[in-house]
C-alpha cells in the first residue's frame, strides 16, 4: 500500500486528501488547532460542487508517530517550510518523494537546470541553503496548484474551481514515482498531467503571482479592479514583462503571450489575492517567493527589474507598517 501524507492541511492539503480518501486511497493529515480536532471528531468535510463528502483521513498532530512516507504533499506557504522543518524530519526517509505544492520560485528550481546557474541556491526562499539540503531536490517533485479552496470552519474545506495539479521532475524525465502518483490523483477525479517541462508551466502561473499579488497588497483592489484599471494594469503588464525576460534568460519557453495570462487573470473576476488576504488578516505575506526571487535572479542573468525592485521594496514596508501599527494597538501588560 502507498503511504500518503499531506502537511499543511488548509484548504488546498484538505481538498486533495479529502479527495484522494474518497477514491479508495488512504491518506495521513498532519494538522492543528481546531481543524485537527475537528477533523477527528467529524471527519474532514469537503463541499464541491453543489455536493458534500466527509472522509476519515488518518489524523496527527505528532509526525514521529507517523514515520517516513511514500509521497510527502508539502502544501504551505513557502516562508512555513524552514519552521516546518523539525516536524517534517520524520516524514521523510531515503525513498520518500517530497511533492513541492508549493506557489512561487522553490527551493528546489536550479536542480538540474540545464546552464550555468545549476544548483545555484535562491536566497530569497532559502537563505543559507537549509531547504536544498533538508528537502533534497533529489527527492522532490514539482507540482503546480490550480484549484481554489478554503476552509469554511474547522473540519470543512469549500472548493470553487479547478482540479489540476501538475507534476513533473526537475531534469524533465517521466519517472515511475511521477507516474504513480499522477495514476492515484487521476483516480480520484483530479487532473494530473506528468509535464516534462514543469518550469514553464511554473512561470506561467508565477507570471500572474509575481504582479497581481503585491499589486494587491499595495492597492487593496480585488483582480478585477487592477486589472480594469489602466494604470495598474500597465504597471502589472510592465512586472511580467521584466518576469519574462528573466525567465527566457534561465531556458524557460511561455506557451501565451503577457496579454492573453492577463486577460485570463481578468476572467477570475472580483477575486481578493492570497496576499492581500494575508496582510488583512496580519500574516506573513509569499513576497519573497513570488517577486523576490525574481528580483534575485534578475541579478544573475543582467536583466534589469526596475518595476519589481520598487514593487518590491514597497510591499515590504507595506508589511512592516502594518505590523508596527499592530504593535501599537496591542495591549500593553500591567
Amino acid at each position: 500500500m502507498t503511504s500518503i501524507c499531506v502537511f499543511g492541511a488548509g484548504a488546498i492539503g484538505g481538498y486533495l486528501a479529502a479527495r484522494l480518501e474518497a477514491a479508495g486511497t488512504p491518506v495521513t493529515v498532519v494538522a492543528r488547532g481546531a481543524h485537527l480536532e475537528a477533523m477527528r471528531a467529524r471527519g474532514l468535510r469537503l463541499v464541491s460542487g453543489g455536493e458534500e463528502t466527509t472522509t476519515h483521513p488518518r489524523v496527527a498532530d505528532d509526525p514521529r508517530a507517523v514515520g517516513p512516507q511514500d509521497y510527502l504533499f508539502l502544501t504551505l506557504k513557502a516562508h512555513s517550510l524552514e519552521p516546518a522543518l523539525p516536524q517534517l524530519a520524520p516524514l521523510i526517509g531515503p525513498n520518500t518523494t517530497i511533492v513541492a505544492a508549493i506557489n512561487g520560485v522553490p527551493w528546489w528550481y536550479t536542480y538540474r537546470l540545464a546552464g550555468p546557474y545549476e544548483d545555484r541556491i535562491v536566497r530569497a526562499v532559502d537563505p543559507d541553503g537549509t531547504l536544498w539540503a533538508r528537502l533534497p531536490p533529489a527527492q522532490t517533485l514539482a507540482c503546480i496548484v490550480y484549484p481554489a479552496a478554503e476552509i469554511a470552519e474547522p473540519g470543512v474545506v469549500t472548493h470553487t474551481y479547478g482540479d489540476r495539479f501538475s507534476l513533473g521532475e526537475a531534469d524533465g524525465s517521466r519517472s515511475e514515482r511521477a507516474g504513480r502518483l499522477s495514476e492515484l490523483m487521476i483516480k480520484a477525479g483530479l487532473k494530473a498531467p506528468v509535464r516534462p517541462r514543469i518550469r514553464d508551466e511554473l512561470w506561467v502561473k508565477l507570471w500572474g503571482n509575481m504582479a497581481f499579488n503585491p499589486l494587491s497588497a499595495l492597492t487593496m483592489a480585488t483582480l478585477d479592479e487592477i486589472v480594469g484599471d489602466a494604470d495598474t494594469r500597465a504597471t502589472a503588464r510592465a512586472l511580467m514583462l521584466e518576469g519574462q525576460a528573466i525567465a527566457e534568460r534561465l531556458g524557460v519557453r511561455f506557451a501565451i503571450d503577457v496579454d492573453k495570462r492577463i486577460e485570463g487573470a481578468a476572467e477570475v473576476g472580483r477575486h481578493r489575492t492570497s496576499m492581500l488576504q494575508d496582510l488583512e488578516k496580519g500574516r506573513p505575506l509569499e513576497i519573497e517567493a513570488l517577486l523576490g526571487a525574481v528580483v534575485e535572479m534578475g541579478t544573475w542573468v543582467d536583466v534589469p527589474t526596475p518595476i519589481g525592485s520598487a514593487v518590491l521594496s514597497l510591499v515590504r514596508q507595506r508589511v512592516r507598517t502594518r505590523d508596527a501599527a499592530t504593535a501599537t494597538a496591542a495591549p500593553q501588560a500591567a
